[in-house]
């Protein structure tokens, strides 16, 4: 089935990616899709109008997208049954309502596909009896009208009429694998045939959709036309083909663009190798190439049929159960009780002050100029402006290295960014983000300054990552402004916003940087004001659980092959020595300080870091660095495990030191897991989901895990709290599972389910 989705769970080309790649690519579509109608209400249609001139004109009809219920395709088939029963039509063709064809499947029916609760149409009805047999085998010719997307269902449907016609801008693609299934409208089958094996392997793996333009150079689309001109030109072609001045083609039997057996070979070893290598933990992709494989070898009617069977198992995987958690979490992090149903229309936010030009800073400038927003970058002196201003540079200019962006529109977005030494250009932002060092006393000034100097509108937010916001703008009078924009590093590229609220924070300021956050293409998760906030609060237990295993006698690496194997981006210890072992020590007394009864407090770090190793910017850490950060272990560190373990008087015990995959796993990430259900439990999230997107965009969790509490409610309550409370018998307070867990294992109650009365949020 054809879905409208482009998110996650599918295979990069690039080599060098990794799952914060994979994570970042934005949903493109489907803005509003899954509103839950009566059951008896039919959730689209289509309309037949007949011309003078003899063609039928089908539009579906399935706002905003036009997406592809079961009720629109029935639907669909009526309305073709009809133009090919009438006698004043002598052809066909299909567009799509308010200047787009068809986004897709539509993805609100696969928990009732999933679970039987929707009545599915017969074995292969949609892809053989309506789009093969109806369609395609059609004794009138059809012509497919493509405007703005063609995505999933909607370019099978596309490819089963007999030509196509596209605006140049138009999206057309098969992102299904972004959701754990394959093509099910006999996609699988004819995009190999209109664009041969190899381009349409990598549409499908990658899930990234083509332009018209493209497209037509394919042999994807047959003529490229303006949005204005795109039906009356149709409906021309469709007459031509009547009258046999233009090619009438069934797709499903077109073999030009198709390879030799011994070539089609080689393309299918290839694509299966690359995707044993980048998605290891994944089925669907090579089930993708497997159904492909078969539509070669056994004919497409047979792969077809393929196609189906395999689809059908598909859906109900746990991948698939998982990415499509994820999208509707992910869609409904903008959903905040008592803040985004007051009926808010977010202000325009024409231009914002960026203070702080390190990395951080530049990061969030350029996300800014990106977007458009007149950016001024303060720094406190010349030297460190400068270097602020050749960081946003640097980052645009890699854009343009990697054919992201043109010399000009280079010019046009670095011409947005100024730098200023002091406020007086302040006086007119209506946004200023603080991104300086996490430092109380220096962001306590900067928001007493920012007060005299910002307009009375100004939203003043700060990029800290643990500090308090209340005691940072406890120097103000303005606390109903004041409000975290934590982004994550680098903050151009990582797609995580959290909004940090404190009691004070007006919901118009959230809402007004929820849109921010929206129009920098950002996913903006609102959370609580607490140490760490969401991420960093769920994630402080991630590197101490692996300094305690490690202390205890498991090799560490170990420990980040266990992690990665698991989907991680890097290991814990891999990640230290990237984020660097000052913010590494400097992030952990926050929460020593905090929460002293479940932390670990280890002193492998603080040893390394008296011998100047301080992870890769040193090309010392854990790893070895050489000149193209590769990382190779280090037999050297053993020396600082055990001195550490002398110091706190840990002896190895011979159970960690022979731990299986699994156990590292339970042992890293239930931790995590007990802290996610304090941060729910406390009300810092507002939603167990929002934990889950939080931890997918802001730390790498593999998506087709679903998140963080996904992950643990598939393993259950029951079972985690039974582990962490064997463990916490051994180590003491940092495995001690809360009472959060305690109550749902107890009921034996999903994680997930609602906390039935919000705590008051700090």
């Amino acid at each position: 089935m054809g879905i409208s989705h482009t998110q996650t769970g599918t295979i990069s080309t690039d080599p060098r990616s990794d799952a914060r790649s994979v994570v970042s690519a934005s949903l493109r579509i489907a803005e509003g899709k899954a509103t839950v109608k009566e059951k008896n209400m039919a959730k689209g249609t289509t309309t037949i109008d007949v011309g003078a001139d003899g063609v039928a004109l089908i539009t579906i009809i399935n706002p905003p997208v036009n997406s592809l219920s079961f009720d629109v395709l029935y639907s669909l088939k009526e309305s073709y049954d009809q133009a090919l029963r009438r006698d004043d039509v002598k052809a066909i063709v299909v567009t799509g309502a308010k200047g787009k064809f068809s986004g897709g499947f539509d993805i609100s029916a696969f928990g009732g596909v999933q679970t039987g609760k929707v009545d599915q149409p017969k074995p292969g009805y949609i892809s053989i009896d309506v789009l093969t047999d109806t369609v395609e085998a059609a004794r009138k010719p059809s012509v497919a009208a493509i405007d703005g997307l063609a995505l999933g269902g909607g370019l099978e449907v596309a490819m089963a009429c007999h030509a196509r016609i596209s605006t140049p801008t138009a999206q057309l693609g098969l992102p299904e694998l972004q959701l754990g299934i394959i093509p099910g409208f006999g996609g699988t089958q004819r995009l190999p045939r209109l664009v041969g094996i190899s381009k349409a392997l990598e549409m499908m793996l990658t899930s990234k959709p083509v332009k018209g333009t493209e497209a037509h150079g394919l042999g994807l689309v047959d003529s490229l036309v303006s949005p204005n001109e795109l039906v009356s030109s149709a409906r021309r072609w469709a007459l031509d083909m009547v009258e046999g001045k233009r090619p009438w083609v069934a797709s499903l039997y077109k073999t030009d663009k198709l390879d030799s057996f011994g070539e089609a070979r080689e393309i299918f070893k290839f694509g299966r190798a690359q995707v044993r290598r980048q998605a290891p933990n994944l089925q669907h992709p090579l089930v993708c190439i497997d159904v492909v494989e078969t539509g070669i070898i056994s004919g497409p009617r047979a792969g077809l049929w393929k196609e189906f069977e395999s689809f059908q198992e598909l859906v109900r995987s746990d991948t698939c159960k998982s990415l499509v958690h994820i999208f509707f979490a992910q869609r409904g992090t903008t959903k905040v009780p008592a803040v985004t149903d007051l009926g808010l229309k977010p202000r325009r936010v024409n231009k914002v002050a960026v203070i702080g030009g390190g990395l951080m800073g530049s990061g969030i400038a350029t996300a800014l100029v990106l977007s458009n927003y007149p950016v001024i970058l303060k720094e406190i002196n010349e030297k460190f402006l400068q270097a602020g201003l050749d960081r946003v540079k640097a980052n645009l200019q890699s854009r343009v290295k990697k054919g992201k962006m043109t010399q000009e529109k280079f010019e046009k977005t670095f011409s947005l960014l100024k730098g200023a030494l002091d406020y007086e250009s302040f006086r007119d932002v209506d946004m200023v983000i603080e991104a300086v060092i996490e430092n109380v006393s220096l962001k306590q000034q900067i928001f007493a300054d920012l007060e005299k100097y910002c307009p009375p509108h100004c939203i003043l937010a700060s990029n800290t990552s643990t500090i308090d916001l209340n005691l940072v703008g406890s120097k103000t009078r303005s606390h109903d402004r004041i409000i975290g924009a934590h982004f994550f590093s680098p903050a151009h590229i990582m797609p995580l916003l959290e909004i940090v609220r404190t009691n004070k924070t007006s919901p118009q300021v959230i809402v007004d940087l929820l849109d921010v956050g929206k129009k920098i293409r950002k996913t903006p998760v609102v959370v609580g004001n607490c140490t760490g906030f969401a991420v960093n609060r769920m994630f402080f237990p991630y590197t101490q659980a692996a300094l305690l295993l490690v202390e205890h006698g498991t090799d560490l690496y170990l420990i980040d092959k266990a992690v990665t194997k698991f989907g991680m981006p890097m290991g814990p210890f891999r990640l230290v020595d990237l984020v660097g072992f000052g913010v590494g020590v400097a992030t952990a007394m926050q929460f020593i300080e905090n929460f002293p009864e479940r932390t670990y407090k280890s002193m492998v770090i603080p040893l390394m870091q008296e011998d100047k190793r301080a992870g890769e910017t040193t090309r010392k850490g854990f790893y070895l660095y050489d000149d193209k950060r590769k990382a190779r272990p280090d037999p050297e560190v053993k020396k600082y495990i055990e001195k550490a373990r002398s110091i706190s008087g840990v002896s190895v015990d011979p159970k960690l030191a022979k731990l299986s995959e699994k156990d590292i796993i339970e042992m890293i990430f239930l931790p995590v897991v007990n802290e996610a259900c304090r941060v729910f439990a406390e009300g810092i999230a507002v939603k167990a989901a929002d934990l889950d997107i939080s931890s997918v965009m802001g730390m790498g969790f593999p998506p087709y895990r679903g998140g963080i509490m996904f992950w643990a409610d598939s393993l259950g309550s029951k079972y985690i709290y039974t582990r962490l409370e064997e463990w916490s018998k051994t180590f003491g307070g940092f495995f001690k599972p809360c009472a959060f867990l305690a109550e749902r294992a107890a009921a034996g109650a999903p994680l997930s389910a609602p906390v039935e009365q919000a705590k008051s949020r700090m």
